[in-house]
């Protein structure tokens, strides 16, 4: 690594937290200096996103390898695949289709063995979804921008929205439940030692709510199969309504496997926490999901600078660092 870039990462040292490539990738189409720009923000380490592609991976691979950068996670798909029915909007490990089905298990897989090699603790995964066409979900988008989640119009369309997604979830999330089973299997089978973490989406047709993460968790009891926490796709959905992003997370916070760390404005997200928003406290309730998270990851949009990102940094770990010593200053009283 040249000497510049170890001066910026011993200068701004991040610790065990990693960032996404999905910051910088569209403006670094090559592998190295996609890799260089990140971590003279002074991470050590990333989250290959699903649109690093296998030529990108020929500059990146070597730069693991001699420990110039560390890998936390890989989000599947992983590495890019461009067909669409295994993209990151797609129904994916739900098809009812087995040939496909099969294929999505397998593409899971390939992620994992990834994440493996390049000592990663986790895959990122997108589990599937209730394929109601786009247009009606950006309908309620509309609706919530122009009259307001509490207004008749966005009543009612929610209403028959989420009649719809109720009546056909169902079998989409044992199809779902059915292909991380094999994954998993797959995966120790091959010694692969990462977990999988069903994320929280930013669609209110996509898979999983709180409560259908915990149906899956719980059917998988004792697979490496846990929660990804998504904090802004959470408030994302707490906004529309589909579920509450807090309170529901009871009976969840054991099975964090990792976070995305960012927030939202309105229904924009990838914004850097609490510097974006203006807000000192909103994204203060997402803080216990991510002192629990394992895997803590950064991903956040082309659109943040670095000293927007090393603002949001400094807030956002200045008040876990606070929490941590009340909980002690408690502890110690008892």
């Amino acid at each position: 690594m040249n000497d510049s870039l170890t001066d910026d990462i011993q200068a701004s040292d991040k610790g065990p937290y990693s960032f996404s490539t999905c910051w910088n990738i569209r403006r670094q189409p090559g592998g190295r200096a996609m890799i260089e720009e990140i971590a003279a923000l002074g991470f050590r380490r990333v989250e290959l996103n699903y649109n690093v592609t296998r030529e990108m991976l020929k500059e990146i691979e070597p730069m693991i390898e001699r420990g110039e950068i560390g890998v936390s996670s890989v989000h599947n798909t992983f590495p890019h695949t461009p067909d669409p029915d295994y993209g990151t909007d797609s129904v994916l490990l739900g098809f009812a289709d087995e040939a496909r089905r099969r294929r999505a298990v397998a593409l899971l897989v390939e992620s994992a063995e990834y994440a493996h090699r390049y000592g990663g603790e986790a895959v990122v995964v997108h589990p599937g979804e209730v394929p109601i066409d786009h247009a009606v979900v950006k309908h309620l988008e509309k609706l919530y921008h122009s009259e307001g989640r509490e207004s008749e119009a966005y009543r009612a369309a929610w209403a028959e929205f989420i009649e719809r997604r109720q009546s056909e979830a169902g079998v989409y999330l044992q199809r779902i439940i059915a292909s991380l089973d094999e994954a998993c299997n797959l995966a120790a089978s091959k010694g692969l030692n990462v977990r999988f973490g069903i994320e929280t989406r930013s669609r209110p047709n996509q898979m999983p709510t709180l409560a259908e993460a915990k149906t899956v968790i719980e059917a998988l009891r004792g697979a490496p199969v846990g929660i990804w926490y998504d904090t802004g796709h959470a408030i994302m959905m707490d906004r529309l309504g589909l579920y509450d992003s807090a309170a529901e997370m009871d009976g969840l916070m054991d099975h964090i496997v990792g976070v995305h760390i960012h927030e939202t404005i309105g229904l924009s997200d990838h914004w850097c926490p609490y510097v974006h928003s203006g807000d000192p406290q909103f994204y203060d309730a997402y803080l216990p999901m991510i002192e629990r998270a394992g895997t803590k990851v950064y991903e956040l949009k082309a659109a943040c600078l670095p000293d927007e990102i090393e603002a949001g940094h400094r807030l956002l770990t200045d008040k876990l660092a606070d929490r941590a010593s009340r909980a002690g200053h408690d502890a110690g009283r008892v």
